[in-house]
């Protein structure tokens, strides 16, 4: 009787853990943007990859819209392991202590696409990613939104136009020193409560990349936008490192392929979103756009340049002239014909 109650309680076990084993791993993925930006809808084929690729072993709970956390809490959630995976702006990681992910706030610094993903993909971006490692977080890539341009209720062409605005602003000390250079007050401000912020008057306008000042609905309440590329938005994908470290090495493996060509995909749409938001946001008739002229560019330029040797010390001189060099490099390449 005691063996056969014996081999009937191990039966229950091997079977409660054949149920446990099967059970699915949770990756609950929040962000702060709409699920048709760049962002989410790369988040959405990243979950589509991973779920299929694993069979079923993963399950992806994407959670857009600040639905779980604003973006000054999403961070910190991370790291507690309430959520697994987020891809904030890069200019989180300046008030989390890696202040030289501002390098990417810093206006002006990158001017073209292929300058951009040459520091991101190389040693620099690398290097960066290295460094959030003692925050308890892995970085796994870097997604694309995209350059920046003005908004505000009245028309922002000159630099003098700036003077005396309430311009919203992530939390970077970096865009503070860019709004000061204008001349205008920086507010800085969860991206959730912009929209009604703008609406009464809270604020007087902000910096967008054209995807998400038309997902927002941004233009409904600005009178005035001015095409400036003046700076840049971009995000990392990152997750908890303990989460990360724990996963079954070939599980990690299928989800660092998904995620290459997650991001390859966010690359690949975030250009085209973002032509497509400003031939929105022209048709609807409710914002005069403008096209910054080659003067008033490299006056705009010549106003906030003063920033980069500002952040030198915090940011680390090192890592501004790489990106420099890394432009000259592609100028140089474009000379050439390569």
């Amino acid at each position: 009787m005691q063996l056969r109650t014996t081999l009937a309680a191990l039966v229950l076990g091997i079977a409660a853990f054949t149920v446990q084993a099967a059970d699915p791993i949770i990756i609950k993925f929040s962000h702060v943007v709409a699920p048709n930006t760049p962002k989410g809808k790369a988040a959405e084929y990243f979950k589509q990859l991973a779920e299929e690729r694993t069979k079923g072993a993963v399950k992806v709970e994407v959670y857009p819209n600040s639905q779980l956390y604003k973006d000054r809490e999403e961070v910190e959630a991370l790291q507690l392991g309430a959520v697994q995976m987020l891809a904030p702006s890069l200019s989180k990681f300046g008030p989390l202590g890696v202040r030289a992910f501002e390098l990417f706030d810093l206006p002006y610094i990158f001017p073209n696409k292929e300058t951009l993903y040459r520091v991101m993909d190389g040693d620099i971006g690398k290097s960066l990613f290295k460094m959030l490692e003692d925050k308890g977080i892995i970085g796994l890539a870097y997604w694309d939104n995209g350059f920046k341009q003005m908004s505000a209720n009245r028309p922002v062409r000159k630099v003098e136009d700036f003077k005396g605005l309430k311009m919203r602003i992530q939390s970077s000390k970096v865009l503070e020193a860019q709004m000061r250079a204008l001349g205008a007050n920086p507010q800085v401000m969860a991206f959730s409560e912009v929209y009604s912020a703008l609406q009464q008057g809270v604020v007087d306008g902000t910096e967008n990349p054209m995807s998400n000042l038309y997902t927002k609905k941004m233009h409904e309440v600005q009178k005035h936008l001015t095409i400036s590329d003046h700076g840049y938005l971009g995000y990392a994908v990152i997750v908890n490192k303990n989460f990360w470290d724990g996963l079954p090495a070939n599980i990690r493996a299928i989800l660092e392929q998904a995620m290459q060509e997650a991001t390859e995909y966010e690359r690949g749409i975030s250009q085209q979103d973002n032509d497509d938001a400003l031939a929105k946001v022209k048709a609807a008739g409710t914002t005069d756009v403008y096209v910054l002229p080659l003067q008033d560019r490299l006056a705009w330029h010549k106003a906030m340049l003063p920033v980069h040797k500002e952040f030198e010390d915090k940011i680390g001189r090192d890592l501004i002239q790489a990106t420099y060099r890394a432009a000259q490099q592609v100028q140089k390449a474009r000379g050439s014909g390569r």
